[in-house]
């Protein structure tokens, strides 16, 4: 059979932010199309990229004679999914140093999903659109065995000599049961825990239960998966997670869905699983304040094991809230931190600054809900318009050049918003100051009442705070400089 060398496009070192916070995590899907390809019975070699230092460290494997390259991203990742130019270079790069090595180059990934002539213009020969795995599967057989049925395919789309042609899209695939589980044995585990457990104490590991999300938010793009949500069964979800902690000895897992346990009576049927299996599980989600507050779902979750939730909170605003249509309601991210904190739960809150009207008196209203909730983290990001959402489509008109971030720490504003790129990421680092502020100011209050709680790591926390209380005051101070000029 062929010999396939597959490879994905993320790289930690090309993002400073990511590579600092030494969390990495690996490219789960393409390790999901690497055992479909040897169920096929693809002889099929695998560059990491994730770890990796420069494109051009994929020349040897490519000196080995592989017949096709497939660039297949995680389309899991919030990091691929952002279509960072750092790594579209990257994957041009690969492209380059193939096109005289292989006799086809394949992609599959969310940037070119959404911008397949460039990567055809780079010199890949097909790309594949959205969901890749069986339009993998029917490509390579086509390339092999039925090259006239190419160019009616479902999902790719190619330059046929004259144009570009994009075909239709292939139905998502909604039994993700009969995907047989991911090739992990792909990939330098130790590499990966070294990293972690030198870093933070433990080992982390990923996994996907879910593909889509059915909500409308119209600034989330979602050009792998969609609008349709299917789910695997919680056994096979259970059984994939007792094998990593037997064999790989991860600690934690980071489920990455896009919004884990929409179906009804998911979370408990996992929980059931979990508990049949004696597993001690410790995992972290991303969800819906609405969601969370169905059924007992708060309950089942903790019971399973959950220790963190990221909630897509986005703004204290009801008006921007609606104007995203998000779908939830401020109070719903009141009742559901409160609910999670009382099982002792961690919150994260994903929030977001910059959308389409927002005012100083939108913005105030995030920084209040925020101080007076105090999740246990925050991450912060300005809008960020990407093709095939509604925001994009408002904002299209103002896109320059530059449509993309660099890095996911570029933060930059992309069109006009009511304040400028240089306020909004002057106010990035003053929320950031505000909470961590609070945080200290709480742990110090908390260790005064519980002096047996003392260590390293409260010690930093308190102390981080006397530098946190006069820089939050000089970010105010040029924050009010900077509206004045508007």
């Amino acid at each position: 059979m062929s010999k396939v060398l597959l490879a994905n496009t993320y790289f930690y070192r090309f993002d400073a932010k990511q590579w600092a916070d030494q969390k990495p995590y690996p490219p789960y899907g393409t390790i999901y199309a690497a055992a479909l390809l040897r169920q096929e019975k693809y002889e099929v070699q695998f560059f990491d990229t994730n770890l990796r230092e420069s494109p051009d460290e994929i020349i040897p494997l490519l000196e080995e004679q592989a017949d096709y390259l497939v660039l297949y991203d995680d389309g899991f990742n919030y990091l691929s999914k952002m279509c960072l130019t750092a790594m579209r270079d990257a994957a041009f790069r690969m492209i380059q140093l193939a096109k005289t090595k292989v006799k086809k180059i394949l992609i599959c990934s969310s940037d070119s999903s959404d911008h397949y002539e460039k990567y055809l213009e780079a010199g890949a020969d097909y790309v594949m659109l959205g969901e890749g795995e069986l339009t993998l599967k029917e490509l390579l057989f086509n390339l092999e065995q039925n090259e006239e049925a190419i160019p009616t395919m479902l999902g790719i789309a190619f330059n046929d000599g004259k144009n570009i042609v994009k075909n239709t899209r292939r139905p998502i695939l909604k039994d993700l049961d009969i995907l047989p589980t991911p090739a992990w044995d792909l990939i330098d585990i130790e590499s990966y825990k070294s990293i972690w457990v030198n870093s933070h104490g433990y080992f982390s590991l990923n996994i996907a239960t879910t593909r889509g999300c059915p909500y409308k938010c119209n600034w989330c793009a979602k050009p792998i998966y969609g609008n349709r949500y299917n789910s695997r069964s919680p056994k096979r979800v259970a059984e994939e997670m007792e094998m990593m902690v037997k064999e790989f000895g991860a600690q934690h897992f980071w489920v990455c869905d896009d919004i884990f346990g929409l179906k009804p009576g998911w979370v408990q049927s996992f929980r059931d699983e979990v508990q049949s299996r004696n597993l001690n599980l410790k995992y972290k989600i991303q969800s819906r304040a609405d969601l969370l507050l169905k059924e007992d779902n708060i309950e089942a979750l903790a019971q399973s094991g959950l220790d963190t939730v990221w909630i897509g909170a986005e703004s204290g605003s009801q008006k921007i809230l609606d104007a995203m249509d998000k779908g939830t309601k401020v109070e719903q991210i009141h009742e559901a931190t409160r609910l999670l904190k009382k099982k002792g739960v961690k919150v994260g809150f994903f929030l977001q600054f910059g959308y389409l009207d927002e005012t100083k008196e939108d913005i105030q209203s995030t920084i209040q809900m925020l101080l007076e909730l105090m999740p246990d983290d925050i991450g912060i990001s300005v809008s960020y318009p990407l093709p095939g959402t509604g925001f994009y489509e408002k904002v299209k008109d103002q896109l320059k050049v530059k449509q993309n971030w660099t890095d996911s720490d570029d933060l930059a504003m992309m069109y006009k918003a009511n304040f400028s790129a240089a306020f909004y990421k002057r106010l990035h680092r003053l929320v950031h100051k505000l909470f961590r502020k609070k945080q200290g100011l709480q742990k110090l209050k908390s260790l005064l009442n519980t002096p047996s709680e003392i260590n390293k790591k409260s010690l930093r926390s308190v102390l981080a705070t006397l530098y946190y209380i006069p820089a939050a005051e000089v970010d105010r101070f040029r924050l009010r400089q900077l509206e004045s000029q508007e």
